[in-house]
């Protein structure tokens, strides 16, 4: 089951909106014979893979799956019964699929008289899976909030110089957490300050790497301007803007409107409109402010922080207004990992209040 999900990581970025899952399958004297992952939406299942991997040697053999075999028919046949028709002995699935179209595998095995587990290394299939769970389970995209400040907790200096805070290698390792994306998100302060490209670069097997949606919030449609960086080709764009908002952009360009909040965008609103694109993951790496929303609006899933060995003093924090004004109301997070990149540290936490599921 672990191989299985190191596999299934293999395809992050590339199968949305559909999961990310690995199958291995052992022979009746229990040696591997097959292996296979989801590799794009639309193409076959990682039990598909496997099975072909396996050819006659499946039969009476051992299935290990992370996410419970699909039991429905889309764009590719229902995985529960191409078990089935392999002469699959035992099925074990590490975490039940919670989508009412495609759950049930695990029943039609039984019904078949196939052998069937569940919950082998749940807990690690599920945080391999997290964001598509998530986006199931809350009906939004998952939030990943990356930022990178010094280690006196500023991303810019007092003359807004921010370039560069991380180093090259915390860079290059952004660019892997936009890869995995399906969307990326700014806001009109750092399209302002920065005229992001928001693409993916530099990455091995460039070829295969699906460019994320590259999403700017410019509530009154006036930062992101003729000829910005994020208007080219690279990458597909979206603007996001108040639904009173009017803009100079060309009609050419895709604008989604919005409902206003307080202050800003309602975020809410922006995640469901993600949402409806199929859209299942974000990376935030947008500012202060921005940031600020979605932590308020109880929209951030995961912290990711790039702490550069820097001094600075003064100048912009990393997280503006949250809504928080007590200490009893702080945000507490659960650190879950902590890496050197170069000179940097890594450091990746979660929210560790319980969340509606």
């Amino acid at each position: 089951m672990r191989r299985a999900i190191r596999l299934a990581a293999r395809g992050l970025g590339s199968t949305s909106p559909n999961p990310v899952v690995g199958c291995v399958i052992l022979d009746a004297s229990g040696q591997p014979v097959g292996a296979g992952h989801h590799r794009r939406a639309g193409g076959p299942h990682a039990e598909v893979h496997a099975l072909r991997d396996a050819g006659e040697r499946a039969r009476g053999g051992t299935a290990y799956v992370t996410l419970e075999p699909c039991d429905h028919t889309g764009r590719t046949g229902p995985c529960a019964q191409a078990l089935i028709a392999a002469g699959i002995a035992r099925v074990s699935y590490a975490v039940g699929d919670p989508t009412p179209q495609a759950t049930g595998g695990g029943d039609t095995l039984r019904a078949a008289g196939i052998q069937v587990e569940q919950g082998l290394l749940a807990d690690e299939a599920e945080a391999g899976n997290i964001a598509w769970l998530t986006s199931v389970r809350l009906g939004r995209p998952y939030v990943l909030w990356k930022y990178a400040a010094t280690l006196d907790g500023r991303i810019a200096a007092r003359d807004g110089s921010s370039r560069w805070i991380s180093s090259p290698e915390s860079r290059a390792d952004v660019h892997r957490l936009r890869a995995e994306a399906d969307a990326v998100i700014v806001g009109s302060g750092t399209m302002r300050a920065d005229d992001p490209h928001l693409a993916v670069r530099g990455i091995e097997g460039m070829a295969d790497v699906t460019q994320p949606l590259r999403v700017v919030v410019d509530t009154e449609g006036t930062a992101v301007r003729p000829g910005a960086r994020v208007l080219d080709d690279a990458a597909p764009t979206l603007i996001a803007i108040a639904d009173d908002a009017r803009t100079e952009l060309p009609d050419a360009v895709r604008l989604v409107r919005l409902p206003r909040a307080a202050t800003g965008l309602d975020i809410p609103a922006l995640l469901a409109a993600l949402h409806a694109r199929d859209i299942r993951s974000v990376l935030l790496e947008g500012g202060p402010t921005l940031a600020g929303a979605f932590v308020a609006a109880g929209a951030v899933d995961k912290v990711v922080g790039y702490l550069a060995p820097v001094l600075l003093g003064a100048g912009p924090a990393a997280l503006a207004d949250a809504g928080i004004t007590t200490l009893t109301e702080a945000l507490r997070l659960d650190v879950t990992e902590t890496v050197r990149i170069g000179p940097d540290l890594r450091i990746t936490a979660v929210p560790n209040v319980p969340k509606e599921r």
